[in-house]
């Protein structure tokens, strides 16, 4: 890899190829905001990029500082190797990364008019006009101003005036919402992961009792919500929600989850200045939570190579007998 100090000024297209570039590359004069960059792979660049058009051919390549393209953020279809981006990503116009062999991870949010996504993983939030996510990971949530479409998809939340939806999706968080009932393809399913162990399943351990998934019924769970603004503008949303079906919760040991740690870990990034891992049941040390790591993990849960288990909602009287006692002895004392 050559290393490079600076950018040469003077040429509307920078190709680069087994390059570091150790500064930024922005421009200095109006001649440059017209300066397209082309990734060829093995490329590392330290500093924040601007471009006109961002073209990654292929990877590996990563990018240290944020990046904004005027018109388009481009992975190309066929891109192998691991692509990143250790901090934000925006475009005036559209990023699309819709991979077929290579990988993409964005380390922070993305904010673009179109964001177009496959095989990615996404440690922040998507916000854009329009969001299509094909076999990807979101670790916040996707907003969307006008439509979003999901296809076997893990993401934190959602919010979208018209959501359309296809194979196996899971949340992340209790709830998401949208404008218009959302339109699923027959066969779709839904899972909240709110309640699911995934702290052990990423050391290999055992899952805790009474954690799991729930199978989320997209009519049954959908419940109209009002929201009021300062100004007393109400706005009437779908909410799609378990927080209604997951009185184990109160069951539950919430403190000994550790689901936390995996999503911090990986949407805090470059910022950690140390990598953590998990303590396994038998005492030694989970792989280290690392974003390629995490992003590994929950692709393995999208791809079903981990099972989560179905959550149980039975619980016996002599456990809620249990539960609701104490709560009546602290109460009554």
């Amino acid at each position: 890899m050559k290393e490079m100090s600076e950018i040469r000024i003077g040429e509307s297209q920078v190709g680069l190829k087994d390059n570091l570039v150790k500064t930024a590359i922005l421009p200095k004069t109006s001649s440059e905001l017209d300066r397209d960059i082309n990734i060829q792979g093995n490329v590392t660049i330290e500093g924040a990029v601007y471009a006109r058009d961002l073209i990654i051919d292929s990877g590996p390549a990563d990018f240290l500082g944020a990046v904004y393209t005027h018109r388009e953020l481009h992975i190309k279809n066929d891109a192998e190797g691991l692509i990143q981006f250790k901090k934000s990503v925006a475009s005036n116009d559209s990023a699309v990364a819709l991979l077929i062999k290579g990988r993409c991870i964005f380390g922070a949010d993305i904010n673009a008019k179109s964001v177009k996504l496959k095989n990615c993983f996404v440690a922040g939030s998507i916000f854009a006009n329009e969001i299509q996510l094909d076999n990807c990971v979101v670790l916040g949530g996707c907003f969307s101003s006008k439509i979003l479409k999901l296809q076997n998809v893990i993401t934190g939340t959602f919010n979208a005036p018209e959501i359309s939806a296809g194979g196996v999706n899971y949340l992340l968080y209790p709830t998401a919402f949208s404008v218009e009932p959302m339109g699923c393809l027959p066969g779709t399913e839904f899972y909240n992961l709110s309640l699911a162990d995934l702290g052990s399943l990423f050391k290999g351990d055992p899952e805790k009792i009474n954690t799991g998934k729930i199978h989320m019924d997209i009519n049954a769970d959908s419940q109209h919500t009002v929201l009021v603004d300062p100004s007393d503008i109400r706005i009437v949303l779908h909410s799609y929600s378990v927080a209604s079906r997951v009185l184990v919760s109160d069951l539950l040991n919430m403190e000994s989850f550790e689901n936390h740690f995996l999503i911090i870990s990986a949407s805090l990034g470059s910022q950690i200045l140390k990598t953590y891992t998990l303590q396994k049941n038998d005492g030694s040390k989970s792989d280290e939570l690392s974003v390629p790591n995490v992003a590994e993990f929950f692709f393995k849960v999208l791809n079903g190579i981990i099972q989560i288990s179905d959550l149980s909602g039975s619980i016996s009287f002599e456990e809620l007998k249990k539960k609701y006692s104490y709560w009546e002895r602290r109460g009554a004392s």
